[in-house]
């Protein structure tokens, strides 16, 4: 009987991670967004009230059925909150972010639609300012970290290679930061957006081709000892504080 009892107990165990269900995801975008917003609360509570209040009235000016009016009420209850942390979580993560190393990696993962991306920086320092490449129907763009004047030189040696590799196509430099003439991160999809296209969809993989084919020789060579670009990815759990 002992037996019988420590077996079931361990394969319950053995279940696995419990799943994340619909509204974990929105407890934890919340979380997130009230860090660099406090008063989200009370934006989604009173926004909530008014288009439930709104509809509401609506529904009893245009005598709708009971059943209806009710079904609808719960459904912006829960639309509403999930709307507004939608277009905020974003940007409260990026600046969450903004200024360690490898914010950047925390923007580009998320617009890989049309784009190339490297999983790493492509060049690195010893104060750990980074250099990474995304590659797509604008071109070439190669995106820094860290001061604009310390990253120059890392920034220009991967420029030239580039204009080597693939004469007559632009190739783009964005400084991200918070100094003088850099682009905050939360406005670095802005800023790639507007970039004017000058490729075809079918031209960018033989760009990135051309392009890997002679940097992964000297890639290794780009990066110093001591510094893991792998360690410079960014994270979500860390976010979330687990």
């Amino acid at each position: 009987m002992a037996d019988k009892k420590f077996f079931s107990r361990k394969s319950k165990k053995d279940k696995g991670p419990k799943k994340r269900r619909w509204y974990h995801n929105l407890i934890d975008a919340y979380k997130i967004t009230k860090r660099t917003f406090p008063w989200i609360g009370w934006v989604i509570l009173v926004a909530t009230v008014v288009v439930v209040g709104l509809f509401l009235a609506f529904a009893i000016w245009q005598n709708m059925n009971i059943f209806i009016m009710v079904l609808f009420s719960v459904t912006l209850v829960f639309m509403v909150p999930t709307l507004i942390l939608s277009a905020l979580v974003k940007k409260a993560m990026y600046r969450q972010v903004s200024g360690t190393v490898g914010s950047v990696y925390a923007v580009i993962t998320q617009i890989r639609r049309g784009w190339t991306v490297e999983e790493d920086p492509i060049a690195a320092n010893r104060h750990q300012d980074l250099v990474w490449r995304l590659i797509g129907r604008p071109g070439v763009v190669l995106i820094t970290e860290g001061p604009t004047g310390r990253v120059y030189d890392l920034v220009e040696r991967e420029r030239k290679m580039a204009e080597r590799v693939v004469t007559n196509l632009p190739v783009h430099v964005i400084n991200v930061g918070e100094g003088k003439n850099q682009v905050k991160l939360e406005n670095l999809e802005k800023e790639l957006r507007r970039l004017p296209k000058v490729l075809h969809r079918n031209e960018v993989p033989e760009v990135v081709n051309r392009i890997q084919a002679v940097s992964k020789q000297n890639r290794q060579s780009g990066i110093p000892h001591g510094i893991d670009p792998h360690k410079a990815k960014f994270s979500r759990r860390s976010l979330r504080g687990r």
